[in-house]
Formats: C-alpha cells, structure tokens, sequence
C-alpha cells in the first residue's frame, strides 16, 4: 500500500482516539460540569451529528482545493477545537467545540477516503479503506484506553490536551509526505457536483448506506455506554474499562484487517457469516455481562464482528459511488456516522428502563435485526459488489 495513506492513517488515529475516548470519560465530565450522564452522552451524538452534516456540505466545499492544504488544515481545526474544549468549564462550549471537531473530522474523512481510493487500483478499495480505518482500531486498541487512563489519573481535561497534541505529528507527516499540488479536481472529465450528487437517488448505493448505518448504530449505542456494564454490572474496577476498551479495539483490528482482504472480491462472505454471528452476540453479551470472563471475550468478538461487517458495506458504498469521485467519500462518512448519531440516543432511551445499564446491549441487537431483515432481500445485490445490476 502507498505510504501517503500510513500517513492519513496516523492523523484518523488522532480523531478515531477523541470520537471513541469519551466512552470512558462520561461520569467524570458529567461530575466536572454538573451534568447527568445522559446529558454528557449527548457529546457523542453531536460529533456524530456534525459529522453527518459536515461531510458532504465540507466535501463539496473542498472538493476543488488542494488536498494536502484540505487535510492540513481540517486537522489543524480539529486540534484547536481540543485545545478549547480543554480549558471550559462551561457544558455548552464543551457541546460546540465537540461539533466544530466534528465538521473537521468530517471534511478530513471524506477528503481521506477519496484519496485512499485514488491511491490504490480500482479493485484495492477494501484493503486501502482497511488501512484508512486501521487508524480508527489503533486508537480503540492504544489511544481510547491510554485517554481513560490518563483521564482516571490527571482528569478527563488532560486526554483532550493529549488529542490535540496528537494532531501535530499527524499534521507535519503529512506536511512532508503529501504532494503539494491537487492531483486532482478541475479537469475536463470529472463529473459536475450536481451529477455526483445524483449518485445519492441509486437504490442499491442507498441500501448499502442504509445498512452501514444501522450496523455502526449498534456499535456506538453499546460501545458509549460499556463504562457502566464493566464497573456495575460485572462488578470489576475503574482500570478495567480501558482493560475492556483494549479488547473491542483488538477485535475491531482484526476485523477490519480480515474484512479488507475478502471486502473487494468477497463480501458476500463476509455479510452471510459476520450477521448471524454479530446479531446473536449482542444478546449473548447482554445475558453474561455479570461474567467477567465471558464479558471480555465477547467485546473482542463483537469488536471484531462490528468492524468487519461494517467496513464491508463502508467498502461497497465506495465501489457503488464511483460515479462521485470527489464526494464518495463523505456518503461512506455520513453513513458511519448518522449510525453513530443514532445509536447512543437509541441507547440512552433504554438507560431507565428495567434493562438498566444492560439497554444499550439489546437495542445494539436489535439494529443488527433490522439491518439484517432490510438486507436479506437484496442479499445478492450487495454480494455481488460491483457487478451487480439488480437494482440500477
């Protein structure tokens, strides 16, 4: 693979470890600036929220600027947005700096996506996109943990220091390894904006979208609130949750490593196995979250099975929006991320009910049901890939 998209990879782990690290970090922010959990929980969904937005109205802002001057500059805001939201005492500023992070993150992601795409032959999408994300797994498997840790020992203030300062490295590496000149946009053969947005009226582009969304739905609806399963319901330490974060982070690795060589020739395989398996491991988990021995295992395996699954139908929403060369990449954003968005507040409904901390568990299963049941009918449409014609 092209050493530009280590490099892109290197600045996803900065933003992947700030989108993920508040999982751990929501009692104490809501202790600090007197709020409930639900309420500081909300910083999840506004990321996501201004993620969903932000990628395509920033990616057609950016789709004629140069690209390493749109990356650079995409990271610079989102360090500056840690560095305000450090200093605040105020929950509402904390609430806007997690949205303008998230605007950068968004234009970032989705210039990223494109030129991880643009890098690689047209049939090396997975594997690129598999290193692209490989940033997000890193910062599950070292970043979210290490900011729960130093969040427990200097204070939930001190981890968002540390993501901007992560942000600097990222940005001089890239500095140095992009091209300076655009490499693309202005010529004569790229489609007009209004044509790639008409991409968005496919079917079978809007399905696979559909489905990346309810699948990372389920992920952030029980990844957000597994602080309080590891500490109340097994009943295990504080350390721990970054001991569990480790775990979902090294399967969410291995998944999106496994998926990345069989998600461009093969992803049929990937989906007939990874839902049946993701679907019954969500309730599996919900029953056994008093075991501690069963709750590890099982978030290694539903990292990995979330992962997997969900960078497959990231993968074909980029072979399905080759008709958009300069916004495929924020449809694979908004589709992650209105996921994102939803899941934690579908979650968050359940926290009162008699599910109690267990809620987010089941309502992750029962996302996954849905996709499962709005995929099975089309199941050899999205198989197929790119071949496929059933739905043009």
């Amino acid at each position: 693979m092209p050493f530009p998209l280590y490099l892109l990879a290197l600045a996803v782990f900065a933003m992947g470890t700030s989108e993920f690290m508040l999982a751990g970090l929501l009692p104490d922010i809501a202790s600090d600036l007197d709020v409930t959990v639900g309420t500081a929980a909300t910083l999840t969904s506004a990321f996501a929220v201004g993620m969903v937005v932000g990628a395509p109205l920033v990616a057609a802002l950016a789709r004629t600027w140069p690209r390493r001057s749109s990356l650079l500059g995409f990271v610079l805001v989102f360090a500056a947005a840690h560095a305000v939201g450090a200093t605040t005492t105020d929950f509402p500023v904390l609430f806007t700096t997690r949205v303008v992070a998230a605007l950068a993150n968004a234009g970032f992601l989705a210039v990223a996506l494109t030129t991880a795409a643009a890098l690689v032959p047209p049939d090396k999408k997975g594997r690129a996109l598999a290193v692209l994300l490989s940033g997000t797994t890193a910062a599950t498997v070292a970043g979210v943990p290490g900011g729960s840790v130093l969040g427990a020992l200097l204070g939930w203030r001190a981890t968002f220091w540390a993501v901007a300062a992560l942000c600097l490295p990222a940005a001089i590496g890239m500095l140095a390894g992009l091209p300076a000149h655009r490499a693309r946009n202005g010529t004569a053969d790229e489609p007009a904006l209004r044509t790639e947005l008409a991409q968005l009226t496919r079917p079978r582009l809007l399905l696979v979208m559909l489905l990346g969304a309810l699948v990372n739905a389920a992920t952030f609806a029980s990844f957000t609130f597994l602080a309080p399963v590891v500490t109340d319901t097994a009943g295990l330490g504080e350390l721990w949750i970054s001991v569990v974060l480790v775990l979902f982070g090294a399967g969410s690795f291995v998944g999106v490593t496994v998926a990345g060589r069989l998600s461009d020739q093969r992803p049929g395989l990937v989906l007939a196995v990874g839902g049946p398996l993701l679907l019954l491991g969500w309730p599996a988990l919900a029953v056994l979250a008093d075991e501690p021995v069963a709750l590890v295992l099982l978030v290694f395996v539903q990292g990995a099975l979330s992962f997997a699954w969900g960078s497959t139908l990231i993968t074909r929403v980029l072979y399905e929006a080759a008709g958009a060369p300069t916004m495929a990449g924020s449809y694979a954003t908004a589709a992650l991320n209105a996921g994102a968005a939803v899941g934690p507040l579908v979650a968050a409904t359940t926290l009162g009910t008699a599910a109690g901390d267990l809620g987010p568990l089941w309502a992750s299963g029962l996302m996954i049901a849905v996709a499962l049941l709005i995929a099975f009918p089309f199941r050899a449409v999205i198989a197929a890939g790119r071949s496929a014609e059933m739905l043009r």
